[in-house]
C-alpha cells in the first residue's frame, strides 16, 4: 500500500488541481495573467499572449494589472459560483514580478473565502516565502523537472539569478537548491505542494521517478506528470505517448500519488477544468 502523505482534508477539497474526485469535478479556477516576467529559460517553453486558440502554460490573450485581476474575479464570481480558486500562473514566473503579490494581496482582501495559489519554477521561493504567506497563499505548485545536474542541465538554457547570468551545471544547481529548499520550508509553513514535471522522452523519462522520490521525502504532497509540447529549443524532440506517460504515472506512484486531470491550463484559465 502506498503511504502517501496526507494533508488534513480542509487542505486539498475544493482544489480541483490538488483535492479529490469531487474536487476535480465539482469546482473551478481563475488564473490571472500578471506575472510576465521570468528569471530561466526552459527549452521547452515559448511565452506567448493573444494566441486565442493555444491551450497551454505561457500563453494568454493579454497581460492585466493587479486591479484589473480583482475586477475580473468579481465578475467570474457573479456568473460562476462554483470558482473556489485564485490563482497567478504565469505567463512568466509568479515570484519573478512584483505584481503578483500586489494581485494576491487585493484577492485575499475581497475574497477571503478563495483558495489562493501560485504556480512557481521554485527559483525565487526561499526568499518569497514570508511574502506569500503575507497575501494568503495555501497551495503552491512547483516545477520540478530533474534533481541530478547531468540531467537538469539539458532541460534549461540558463538562469538569471541576483544579477548573474547562469548557465549549464552550475544554472541548474542554483535552481535545483532553490526548489527543494522551498518546498521544505513551505510544507513547514502548512503550504500544500504540488509538483508539476515535464516528461521528456531520451532527457528525464527514466529519471522521473528519482525526482518522484525526492519531492515525496520533502514533503510534497502530489505530482502532475506533462507531456513535453514539442516547442521552442525543443521543438525538434517528441513528445511522449500517452502509453509512456502511464509507464511513468505508475512508476512514480510508488513514491507519491499523481494527478491525473491536467489539462496543459493558459495563464488565462477559467472555470472548470477542460473549460
Amino acid at each position: 500500500m502506498n503511504n502517501y502523505r496526507k494533508p488534513c482534508g480542509q487542505k486539498v477539497h475544493g482544489h480541483p488541481c490538488f483535492g479529490d474526485s469531487e474536487s476535480h469535478r465539482g469546482f473551478g479556477r481563475i488564473h490571472l495573467p500578471v506575472a510576465p516576467g521570468c528569471n530561466i529559460k526552459c527549452k521547452y517553453c515559448v511565452r506567448r499572449h493573444d494566441c486565442a486558440n493555444e491551450s497551454r502554460p505561457g500563453v494568454t490573450s493579454r497581460i492585466i494589472k493587479p486591479q484589473e485581476a480583482v475586477n475580473r474575479v468579481r465578475e467570474i464570481l457573479s456568473k460562476e459560483p462554483r470558482i473556489s480558486v485564485a490563482a497567478v500562473a504565469g505567463p512568466g514566473d509568479a515570484l519573478a514580478n512584483p505584481a503578483t503579490f500586489e494581485t494576491l494581496r487585493l484577492v485575499n482582501q475581497e475574497f477571503p473565502y478563495l483558495i489562493k495559489c501560485m504556480s512557481t519554477n521554485g527559483l525565487l521561493l526561499p526568499d518569497s516565502l514570508d511574502l506569500l504567506l503575507e497575501v494568503g497563499v495555501s497551495h503552491l505548485t512547483i516545477t520540478i523537472n530533474a534533481v541530478d545536474s547531468s540531467i537538469g542541465k539539458q532541460i534549461y538554457s540558463w538562469v538569471r539569478y541576483k544579477g548573474q547570468i547562469l548557465v549549464e551545471e552550475v544554472a541548474f544547481q542554483v535552481l535545483s537548491t532553490n526548489q527543494l529548499e522551498g518546498l521544505r520550508a513551505a510544507v513547514r509553513q502548512g503550504i500544500t505542494v504540488k509538483v508539476n514535471s515535464v516528461l521528456i522522452p531520451g532527457i528525464n523519462d527514466e529519471h522521473l521517478v528519482e525526482v518522484a522520490q525526492t519531492v515525496a521525502e520533502e514533503g510534497a504532497y502530489i505530482m502532475n506528470i506533462m507531456k513535453l509540447i514539442p516547442q521552442g529549443e525543443f521543438a525538434r524532440r517528441r513528445a511522449p505517448s500517452i502509453h509512456e506517460l502511464f509507464k511513468v504515472q505508475r512508476q512514480c506512484e510508488s513514491f507519491i500519488q499523481q494527478f491525473r486531470g491536467c489539462r496543459h491550463c493558459r495563464a488565462d484559465a477559467v472555470g472548470m477544468l477542460g473549460t
